[in-house]
């Protein structure tokens, strides 16, 4: 009966987990899907080796080889480290004891494997508690500034803190099981580390070492479940999202701003009124600049939000930051995301249909213009994401609509437009008087 009961205990909690997981992640795809429709579709073979050295390799952070060492320790420990939860998925539903476990130990062979496998998991954990700290370190007491900016005041910073902690008692659970397992079962499995941990209570109260056991496995099971429905909310969902967001980068070089197709248009006709272009809308519509809020980014630009880490090598590079001005690249991808979950609610409270709250992306507690107006579109943040994001993207898309459709930029510069719409460059001379200074000589 205790056996029926603790199974049941299990699949109801392990149920409930997947099933709060789900709602989390597909409220980020659906948020992502807000976003106006962009073919990311070709060249197949490109983007699938981008996304193995990007995401999968981790070539960017290897230009600082003493963090991108410390954070690889913890992404092959967290890959490497979901073997044991085979077994103890299978334990927990059947109700079962180290199954796989007893089902080799007869084979010589496949018994080394198993043995070797938990050691090295083992091994890779205690690993990641040592790196665990160092961050704890760098955030804490070397205060790097990247990490200590404004815009990672309040949740940020919390939710930077608690997935640390997370790993710190998930890596403890893991020695508390292999370890008082150990020492309740007089070391038959032959680990290594947990088996010098269970030295330690040699002699106790076998009741009380299978007490502690369990309080290991379950809590090892809790936390891996807590991690995955805490995941959609924080900025660890790039551990999934790291994929997919580099096998859609944009393979165009770096540098290049797309145009506008009714600005492209509209030029073209004015050098050529016979010029063959791409009708406009069949509607007659006047078409929309740029982008205000999240509705008229691209799915990518929200994909490119949803994947940031907050790592801050963006700001930590960018020259306008770096000069005192109040842009910061990492937070302009921190807004956007903060603006989808603005929406989300919205959507949430109305059934899946939206209603206008009045609020967008510039102002509104979000992007300012005098940050859009401080980026100098040098690519320097596109070149320093770990996982190909483009901070630069999203400030041209919402500068353009500050521009031609708020008519919102300095007098300085209109001056320069007011010359290029008449004169097609930024001087005040005509086209027929350009070439005057030539008779002066």
């Amino acid at each position: 009966m205790g056996t029926i009961i603790s199974s049941v205990v299990f699949l109801v909690f392990v149920g409930t987990a997947f099933y709060f997981a789900y709602r989390g992640f597909h409220g980020v795809y659906r948020n992502i899907m807000l976003g106006r429709p962009e073919d990311l579709s070709d060249n197949k073979g490109e983007r699938f080796k981008t996304m193995m050295l990007v995401a999968f390799g981790q070539k960017k952070m290897f230009k600082r080889p003493i963090a991108a060492l410390l954070h690889l320790t913890i992404y092959v420990s967290f890959v490497i480290t979901q073997i044991e939860l085979i077994e103890i998925f299978i334990d927990g539903a059947f109700g079962t004891h180290r199954i796989i476990y007893h089902a080799w130990e007869h084979i010589p062979a496949l018994r080394a494997l198993y043995v070797f496998t938990i050691d090295f998991i083992e091994v890779l954990s205690l690993l990641t508690f040592a790196v665990t700290v160092a961050f704890l370190y760098r955030r804490d007491l070397l205060k790097l500034p990247r990490f200590t900016s404004l815009d990672l005041k309040g949740w940020p910073n919390l939710d930077a803190h608690l997935i640390l902690v997370f790993e710190m008692i998930l890596i403890t659970c893991i020695f508390m099981m292999n370890s008082f397992d150990m020492a309740a079962n007089n070391n038959e499995y032959g680990f290594w580390l947990s088996g010098i941990i269970a030295g330690w209570w040699s002699g106790a109260d076998q009741g009380l070492l299978e007490i502690f056991e369990k309080i290991g496995w379950w809590g090892h099971l809790a936390m891996v479940m807590v991690f995955l429905v805490y995941l959609s909310y924080s900025k660890h969902l790039h551990i999934l999202l790291a994929f997919p967001n580099t096998y859609f980068s944009r393979l165009t070089p770096k540098g290049y701003i797309a145009n506008m197709p009714a600005v492209t248009r509209e030029v073209k006709l004015m050098l050529d009124p016979n010029a063959q272009v791409e009708p406009g809308p069949a509607d007659g519509s006047t078409p929309k600049f740029g982008a205000k809020d999240i509705f008229d980014l691209s799915w990518k630009n929200l994909l490119d939000a949803y994947t940031c880490t907050e790592c801050g090598r963006c700001t930590a590079q960018c020259p306008a930051n770096l000069t005192g001005k109040k842009l910061s690249p990492r937070k302009i991808m921190m807004d956007t995301r903060d603006r989808m979950e603005e929406v989300a609610v919205v959507l949430d409270a109305n059934k899946g249909i939206w209603k206008d709250d009045g609020k967008s992306l510039i102002e509104n507690g979000h992007i300012s213009v005098e940050e859009l107006r401080a980026c100098t579109t040098c690519n320097a943040c596109v070149e320093e994401c770990p996982v190909n994001i483009s901070p630069l993207d999203i400030i041209v898309q919402l500068r353009r609509s500050l521009i031609m459709e708020d008519s919102n930029s300095p007098n300085e510069w209109n001056g320069m437009f007011a010359n290029l719409e008449n004169n097609a460059a930024p001087w005040q001379f005509s086209q027929q008087d350009r070439l005057n200074w030539e008779s002066d000589n």
